[in-house]
């Protein structure tokens, strides 16, 4: 019987052609539309690749190409070769003949159909699975880099003593080669047994034998290589024990190997391992004695194996051995769970100590005085005020402040700072130019104290007007990039654009900077009109020498763009550093392959009240699991320029260090942070919150207290906010024990199920000190009820006088919102303290109205943190209050000059306080003057006084000292 590879050839039917004007316009159609996609293809690449040149960072756009492509040619031929080959070999040992069937008769049809196109359908298969295989590989360049890239941790896992980079960086390639070999090998397979099937080397309902010896090798040899793949998986599995997940209840999210890991699961691979490279061996050994009884009959024992050995052996040991004992079988291995845990998520330096929970200083005064110094008590809540901001100081619609303000350092004080962004919602009348052309940036920074309020309960203003003028100097104010600059923008060329606008009028500007891209070139407008879908940019007269597009404007966004290897904090933060505004973005390094360490999901431990009602807060990757952390990186964003700057901050972290090798060149060293950007960098809220997580349950050392559950905490519920978890606050304070303040982050921690306190957690978070980084726990007594934040929330709302108090601050249409419950250690009892605002009436934004205050069960409500001090402790304080809790009127003096520059003063305040109320900046702005200058001629005349007198008077100290107070706080009060 004749080949079936060819098949009759029969008379041709001849069809009417399309002529030749229609076959010439079906061609020129098709052209067009196949260089359309491709040059919609090229914009995509061509505006990612402008975009990183204009960055600096265009080796990070190659290095990832480079390796997209080399993997995806890679493998994609690997796997067309595969699978071609062996349709190719099955194809070649057809057999000659076929029986006389049914079956085979049905073939034929099929086969004759084909035959002509052989070669194209063998060229069509294998080149769609190896573009599926290669898009695949391609997907794990990251994986790649860090394989061929890695470096060691130095540090060993327990069970089998490798370093912790095989886990990391080894075993994540080696199980995707398995998983390409068992694609390979399966659709090798199925390829191969079609094939046989359609050219009568294996039959199904033919008479005779069921395959032919040719069939029955190439399959077998394919079955084989597939056996042995899985006796490699065995093999693999027993490292894999080391970094599994499973749910334990004492842990959660266990990693790591328990008991019946090392008892029976580990001896289980390895039997299994045994068994499958004997079946694979049977499989090969078919080439010679053409059946498969004997493969089949090991196949079947590999099966039974692992059900048996694998599955039921190991459930029989956690049942009968496990359970009946399990703190005592497991204790080795949590011990494990625990070194590792602590080390991987930087917890492992952690103090516990414990603290009493109620004060031990009789004398009030002493406490009083001890309350002033504990901690820079924060009643501006960036949370809460961001609306007054808006309301003072937005100055103009189209100007705006995030939801969430931030909270720095200037000058040694908690300062509570956002940047004056754009907000296109405010613009008079949108359109492409004025989107696009005319509104284009935020115009600078407003800052306010944090630990006081001017006598309205309004922020004290530190930098405020527009421009921006007060505390922090000179800087460059225009903000190019930021957390709510979202859309592109063309900047430079013959369109002006509006830079601020003041009482003469709008003022314009072009931008200068080099950042974005130019699109004085046609192919990049065109490029961009795709691109964006914006076909004007391609045409319009605005665009022309010069021209720029700025686009990935937000830090978070921009820095995830040029290290794509980093996890970004949730919380970008602005910083005036060296005359710039420099947006600082804190990153990390993670891998979720750190062996014993259990795992963390980063969209579940980092959120809280407040990233529940902002995305913008929210940590990148958020349903990434990592059970390694590390701050490795600070970044900053030029707010004028787009900048990015990626600087090494651990310098100890391998995985740092691997991506450092992988793209050399990209982040700089520790030692080029400069000493003011180093003032203003922090410790990082997400990276606190992941740990705040795991010390709920690993602030605990001892296997049999960890496993029995009863030390387990949780973080509380914010009290003032009822959608999540409460947040962790910056505040500058003192330890038990310390001498002086530092900035720090701090949460409180409740039992599992309870709202009483157990633990009050804080991290010094002030970068380039010593001490930086250092997790310190005060735990409170199991014995004894210590109030939590819940509670005392609850004390406040049940206090009859401070019920009624509220009710009459709600009277009309006011509302009440709570800022910050602040706890701070004092006397070895814990001061709660919470500002209180009013909004309502005609006020869009909230007013600072009172204080919240408890100490040791008793509980003040007042205007001031001073008087709700004082009636807490029962005492004045015998010290002069800090500048920031200070009167905001001049006092009094016993010299007459004195007198009279301070009355002139007064009289400046009330004046500034007027112009304030009415919106009148320029009148403000003079008052503001002329009260400095008052203030400068008091102290003058107080300093001449003093030296007229020897230097003997007292009071010029006191004046000296309240006129700096005074000063302090009227500034900027505006």
């Amino acid at each position: 019987m004749p080949d079936r590879g060819g098949g009759p050839t029969g008379p041709r039917i001849r069809v009417g052609r399309p002529s030749r004007r229609v076959r010439t316009l079906l061609m020129t159609l098709g052209v067009l539309a196949v260089l359309a996609m491709a040059f919609v293809m090229f914009a995509g690449f061509w505006t990612d690749w402008l975009w990183y040149r204009s960055v600096h960072y265009s080796s990070v756009f190659t290095t990832t190409l480079w390796t997209k492509i080399g993997l995806f040619f890679v493998f994609g031929l690997l796997m067309a070769v595969s699978v071609g080959l062996n349709i190719w070999l099955a194809h070649r040992l057809r057999p000659p003949l076929s029986a006389m069937s049914m079956e085979q008769q049905s073939l034929d049809r099929y086969r004759m159909g084909i035959a002509p196109y052989k070669t194209w359908l063998l060229l069509g298969i294998t080149s769609l699975v190896g573009l599926i295989a290669g898009a695949s590989a391609s997907g794990q360049w990251r994986t790649w880099l860090m394989w061929v890239n890695g470096v060691p941790f130095h540090q060993k896992d327990p069970q089998f003593h490798l370093d912790v980079s095989f886990y990391a960086f080894d075993l994540p390639w080696y199980r995707f080669l398995l998983g390409f070999g068992f694609a390979a090998a399966v659709l090798s397979l199925i390829a191969a047994a079609l094939t046989h099937y359609l050219y009568g080397g294996l039959r199904i309902t033919s008479p005779g034998a069921r395959a032919t010896g040719a069939a029955t090798g190439h399959l077998s040899v394919l079955l084989g290589i597939f056996v042995a793949l899985k006796a490699v998986a065995y093999w693999l599995d027993r490292y894999g024990l080391a970094v599994k997940s499973s749910d334990f209840k004492a842990t959660g999210n266990w990693t790591g190997l328990r008991y019946v890991d090392a008892n029976a699961y580990l001896p289980a691979k390895t039997i299994l391992f045994c068994i499958a490279v004997i079946c694979a061996l049977l499989f090969f050994a078919t080439l010679w004695r053409r059946t498969w009884q004997l493969p089949v009959i090991g196949f079947g024992l590999m099966v039974l194996s692992a059900i048996l050995i694998g599955g039921l052996y190991p459930a029989i040991v956690q049942k009968f051995q496990v359970q009946p004992n399990e703190q005592a079988k497991e204790a080795p291995y949590v011990e494990k769970n625990l070194k590792a845990t602590r080390e991987a998520y930087g917890i492992d330096g952690t103090k516990v100590t414990d603290y009493p929970g109620t004060g031990n200083t009789k004398d009030k005064t002493k406490l009083r005085d001890d309350a002033d110094t504990a901690a820079s008590l924060r009643l501006m809540d960036p949370n809460i005020v961001s609306p007054t901001f808006q309301q003072l100081q937005q100055v103009r619609n189209y100007y705006g402040f995030p939801s969430n303000l931030d909270v720095d350092r200037y000058k040694g004080q908690d300062t509570v700072i956002g940047l004056r962004e754009l907000n296109l919602q405010g613009i008079p009348k949108n359109n492409w130019i004025n989107d696009h052309f005319r509104y284009t940036h935020g115009y600078g920074v407003v800052a306010a104290k944090g630990t006081t309020a001017d006598s309205e309960g309004r922020p004290l203003f530190t930098e405020y007007n527009l421009p921006s003028k007060g505390d922090l100097g000179t800087y460059q104010q225009q903000i190019y990039y930021g957390e709510k600059t979202t859309q592109y923008s063309i900047v430079g060329g013959p369109q002006k654009e509006i830079d601020y606008s003041d009482d003469s009028g709008e003022k314009t500007t072009s931008y200068k900077g080099k950042s974005g891209v130019s699109l004085s070139s046609p192919i990049n407008r065109a490029a961009y009109a795709v691109a964006f879908g914006e076909p004007q940019i391609l045409y319009s007269g605005a665009i022309g020498e010069g021209s720029r597009i700025l686009y990935n404007r937000t830090p978070k966004e921009r820095v995830e763009a040029v290290a794509p290897w980093l996890t970004i904090d949730g919380d970008a933060y602005p910083a005036v550093v060296d005359g710039k505004i420099q947006w600082i973005v804190d990153a990390y390094t993670t891998t979720n392959g750190y062996p014993y360490a259990s795992r963390t999901t980063l969209g579940d431990t980092t959120a809280d009240s407040l990233t529940a009602a902002n995305n913008q807060r929210a940590v990148v990757a958020q349903q990434n699991q990592v059970n390694y952390i590390r701050n490795s990186v600070k970044a900053t964003v030029d707010a004028y320029t787009g900048e990015v700057k990626l600087y090494q901050w651990d310098t100890k972290d391998p995985v740092l260090k691997t991506w450092m090798k992988a793209f050399p060149n990209t982040v700089k060293s520790k030692s080029a942070i400069s000493p003011s950007l180093m003032d203003h960098l922090r410790y990082p809220q997400d990276l606190f919150k992941v740990q705040r997580e795991l010390l709920t349950r690993y602030h605990v050392k001892d296997a049999q207290t960890f496993l029995s559950g009863s030390e387990v905490w949780q973080v509380p519920d914010d009290p003032t906010n009822k959608s999540g978890p409460v947040p962790p606050y910056y505040l500058s304070m003192k330890l038990p024990g310390e001498t002086s303040q530092s900035f720090s982050l701090t949460t409180t921690m409740t039992p599992n199920g309870r709202d009483n306190l157990s633990g009050f957690v804080s991290v010094n978070a002030e970068a380039g000190k010593p001490g930086y980084g250092k997790i310190s726990i005060l735990k409170l007594p199991t014995g004894r009820t210590v109030d939590g934040p819940k509670r005392v929330q609850s004390q406040f709302n049940s206090e009859p006088s401070i019920a009624e108090s509220i009710r009459l601050l709600k009277g009309g249409d006011s509302d009440i919102e709570y800022g910050n419950l602040l706890t701070v250690p004092l006397d070895g009892g814990l001061l709660y303290v919470e500002p209180v605002y009013v909004r309502g009436g005609d006020l869009k934004y909230p007013l600072l109205r009172k204080v919240l205050v408890t100490y040791g069960g008793s509980t003040a409500f007042e205007d001031t943190l001073d008087k709700a001090l004082n009636k807490v402790f029962g005492a004045d304080g015998s010290t002069t209050p800090p500048s920031d809790e200070g009167t905001t009127k001049p006092p009094t003096s016993s010299n007459p000059t004195v007198q009279e520059a301070l009355n002139d003063a007064q009289k400046a305040f009330d004046q500034g306080q007027e112009a304030l109320k009415k919106g009148d900046w320029q009148a403000y702005g003079q008052a503001q003057k002329d009260l400095e200058d008052a203030l400068k001629r008091a102290e003058d005349a107080q300093t001449k006084a003093d030296k007229t007198s020897g230097g003997s008077g007292s009071s010029s100290s006191g004046a000296s000292k309240s006129s700096d107070k005074s000063g302090d706080k009227s500034s900027g009060s505006g």
